[in-house]
């Protein structure tokens, strides 16, 4: 934790090397004056900010993975497509975002990861050849709206 962060602050951690809402959480951020560390195991081009953080991993495997899951805690927020990820934060305590703005959940994330790990398998067997949907302007108002209110949520439990 800097100096800037305590145990009660609102922090913003993005698996960024695939995420399509970057500027979108640099917006919510910046409005709420919130920290937020941009996560990829490559250089990522940054809004020069005070508040906004470049974090560049190894390539090891899920090194950027691990750097977000080991300081997941009640009052962050993580935002990634990454299930397995969301899973990790969630069982910290972290509020967890998908790019959608689909909320993962302690109760939903054992149905996502399974979903997750069916749809590997028909892949890898030839079943299914097409990749997710396109990312919308509909998937992007969304996860906005999803954002300012888990920002608005932490805020009345305590968080600033």
């Amino acid at each position: 934790m800097t100096e800037v962060e305590t145990s009660r602050s609102i922090v913003v951690y993005i698996d960024a090397d695939a995420c399509p809402v970057k500027d979108e959480t640099y917006r919510v951020a910046g409005r709420y004056g919130l920290h937020v560390y941009v996560v990829a195991n490559s250089f990522l081009a940054l809004p020069r900010e005070p508040w906004i953080e470049r974090v560049v991993v190894s390539d090891g495997f899920d090194a950027a993975d691990d750097w977000i899951a080991e300081r997941a805690r009640p009052g962050a927020i993580v935002v990634t497509a990454d299930v397995p990820l969301a899973s990790r934060c969630v069982k910290a305590g972290a509020e967890v975002l998908a790019p959608t703005g689909k909320p993962f959940s302690e109760s939903g994330i054992g149905m996502a990861l399974a979903t997750r790990n069916l749809m590997q398998d028909l892949r890898e067997a030839g079943a299914i050849t097409g990749g997710p949907k396109p990312f919308s302007a509909r998937d992007r108002s969304a996860f906005l709206g999803a954002l300012d209110r888990t920002v608005m949520r932490l805020k009345r439990g305590g968080f600033g």
